[in-house]
């Protein structure tokens, strides 16, 4: 990666690259960490843009190296972020503090992604995009016994309405991030959606043009109880 020549004038941008180097990470791979597009970090290195790292983006990057803040611009407070241990043979995956409604339905709101590390050939064996993996928490009780409250499910973003067969999905409605069955119908544009909790009604004959399809359950981690 080439710098620009006055990159090293701002004391954090110098420390970021300083970091990418000892770790030999790439900032594509960060940039998707933060949940940015491919460039955001190579354009905040080379180009001044932005001029400041977000306080979101510098505490996930600070907790990524296991550095303080304060290293990335942020305030001294001492503080220095617990590690995160990421080898070659490792790939991030974001996990986004929104909850996905297996209930009533909740707002989907955009929340503050924390990464954690898995294999990435057994992701691989999850999905064809591991890139496009992110990690949610259920919310209500429409889908025990399959999901309960408070699992985590990994959703394949990469596996969406473009491919949509049976299967529990993510999905928006109405402004509601819901966790739902979808079984599709005999015509191609319908589907029925599904509660795996029988106090709850199912749907039929819903047009899925009605729906944001955000992706597909691939994996749930269930705590035991």
């Amino acid at each position: 990666m080439t710098m620009a020549p006055d990159m090293f004038a701002d004391p954090a941008r110098a420390a970021l690259a300083e970091l990418i180097r000892e770790r030999g990470v790439d900032c594509a791979s960060l940039s998707r960490l933060l949940g940015r597009n491919l460039a955001y970090v190579q354009q905040y290195l080379q180009r001044g843009t932005p001029k400041r790292l977000g306080e979101r983006e510098r505490a996930l990057l600070a907790r990524y190296f296991g550095v303080a803040e304060s290293r990335l611009g942020g305030p001294d407070n001492g503080g220095i972020s617990d590690p995160l241990t990421v080898t070659r043979d490792m790939a991030i995956v974001r996990r986004i503090e929104v909850g996905a409604s297996a209930g009533a339905g909740s707002l989907a709101e955009e929340g503050l992604a924390v990464p954690f590390a898995f294999d990435r050939r057994w992701l691989r064996r999850l999905s064809a995009q591991p890139d496009r993996l992110a990690i949610i928490q259920v919310e209500g009780d429409s889908m025990t016994p399959t999901l309960a409250h408070g699992d985590d499910i990994m959703v394949d973003s990469g596996d969406a309405a473009e491919r949509l067969r049976d299967g529990i999905y993510v999905l928006r409605r109405d402004g509601v991030l819901l966790v739902k069955r979808l079984a599709r119908a005999n015509a191609r544009e319908r589907v029925t959606i599904i509660s795996d909790n029988k106090a709850y009604p199912t749907e039929t004959d819903i047009p899925v043009a009605s729906l944001t399809i955000v992706g597909r359950v691939v994996w749930a981690a269930r705590r035991i109880r």
